[in-house]
């Protein structure tokens, strides 16, 4: 399960950086080369898309990281050995 979840979070994570990298700060990427074009997919709504794709992809990443998280510490709870209670017995010394 945890490895499912790892290489899932693993291709996330290079989607993201791809998604990232298309987009351009300065109003360039993908959205400029729909400029000159009037499409469905305009340089507004392919900005928007991206945007919504990046904060979406992010917030998988975070919510699998913290599944993780919480799935080791179960399993880390069960495999500790229960805890004894033992009695103190005072040692006498021999001499």
């Amino acid at each position: 399960m945890i490895t499912l979840l790892v290489i899932i979070i693993i291709l996330a994570s290079l989607l993201l950086g791809f998604i990232i990298l298309i987009q351009n700060s300065k109003g360039g990427g993908l959205a400029s080369n729909f400029a000159g074009q009037n499409q469905v997919l305009g340089v507004k709504r392919t900005t928007d898309f991206l945007e919504k794709a990046t904060w979406t992809i992010a917030a998988v990443i975070m919510v699998l990281c913290m599944t993780i998280a919480i799935i080791v510490r179960n399993e880390a709870k069960s495999l500790r050995p229960p805890i004894q209670d033992t009695e103190q017995t005072e040692e006498v010394p021999q001499n």
